[in-house]
């Protein structure tokens, strides 16, 4: 899953994409919910989207 959405995403460090993977997953099981890899991979692609999209011009 972490390198399917670093080939994604291209720009963002193979590092910050394991990190906001393991935090998605970190995030839904302090919830409670019933955490899935593909619910995991769903979410961490947002939150990567939302970093990507939010970065200066300059560095995208």
């Amino acid at each position: 899953m972490t390198h399917r959405l670093a080939a994604e995403f291209l720009t963002v460090p193979l590092s910050a994409v394991a990190r906001c993977v393991a935090d998605t997953w970190a995030c839904g099981e302090h919830l409670g919910l019933d955490v899935t890899p593909e619910i995991v991979e769903r979410v961490a692609r947002e939150r990567l989207l939302g970093m990507v999209n939010s970065a200066p011009p300059s560095r995208r």
